[in-house]
């Protein structure tokens, strides 16, 4: 039974977010932390920094993460999430594709991406304020660990793969 409501949540997660993978985190951590409870916010908070450090896109990373975790470890609760969030995707874009290089410099289509751009921009930031909780920022270090990453990276473009190393580094040393 889990199988299948791990694949229903993905699917309607898969069909119903737009913007990426970023932008899928603040619905997948509504769905399997807030509604089904799958996951605690802690667990969700280890899948989501593990899906960041591997290679690939960060919401299959996490859908993988999250279908083995609340499958009991197993790895058809991994497949059954990762299928059902990338079918909607694989389907829409090939139909999409088609239509959108025929009428892509029409003012109405044209339009539609202008209103899209803000709302995804809006998902993203919403997903960088659900990680801002309790179990990320345990007390004034983490907050100087985050302020110095977030400055290196905006400021001086600091590699995001050193600055993880950093900070793994720095949480080290001062945990």
């Amino acid at each position: 039974m889990i199988y299948i409501k791990l694949f229903y949540t993905f699917l309607k997660i898969g069909f119903f977010c737009f913007g990426g993978g970023y932008a899928m985190l603040s619905l997948i951590q509504n769905e399997v932390v807030l509604h089904h409870g799958w996951l605690s916010m802690e667990e969700f908070s280890d899948i989501l920094a593990v899906s960041q450090m591997t290679p690939g896109p960060i919401a299959i990373n996490a859908a993988t993460y999250v279908g083995y975790t609340a499958a009991g470890g197993n790895v058809l609760g991994s497949a059954m999430t990762t299928l059902a969030l990338i079918l909607p995707s694989v389907t829409l874009m090939s139909i999409v594709s088609r239509i959108f290089m025929k009428y892509s410099k029409n003012e109405m289509v044209q339009g539609v991406f202008s209103g899209i751009r803000p709302v995804v921009v809006g998902l993203i930031a919403s997903a960088a304020l659900i990680m801002a909780t309790p179990e990320n920022f345990v007390d004034y270090r983490s907050y100087l660990i985050f302020s110095a990453a977030f400055m290196a990276a905006y400021f001086y473009k600091v590699h995001p793969i050193l600055l993880m190393l950093l900070g793994g580094f720095a949480g080290y040393l001062m945990y």
